[in-house]
């Protein structure tokens, strides 16, 4: 009995002191973990930007493939003398 609580008090400051690098771990760890949500935070806010410009396109063409009318025949050759204008502009 007498050795178990001689060891006892050797244990205590050395478990005392193993903790203090436990707990540096643990930060370390913790803002790892911080770090990584972030960024998957980031990716995922521009994967939603992304999206919604794919969705924003696939409106027009739904659009235009559902449209059939001479009117959207129309608005997309307007579109294009507005582009030839607007290249002549910057040539001259």
């Amino acid at each position: 009995m007498n050795d178990i609580a001689s060891w006892i008090w050797v244990l205590i400051p050395l478990a005392a002191i193993g903790i203090a690098p436990f707990k540096m771990w643990m930060r370390v760890k913790e803002k790892q973990i911080e770090a990584q949500s972030n960024l998957a935070a980031e990716k995922s806010a521009q994967y939603a930007q992304h999206m919604e410009r794919v969705e924003s396109r696939l409106r027009v063409l739904e659009q235009i493939v559902t449209d059939r009318g001479v009117e959207t025949a129309t608005q997309i050759e307007a579109l294009r003398d507005h582009k030839r204008i607007g290249e002549g502009e910057k040539t001259q």
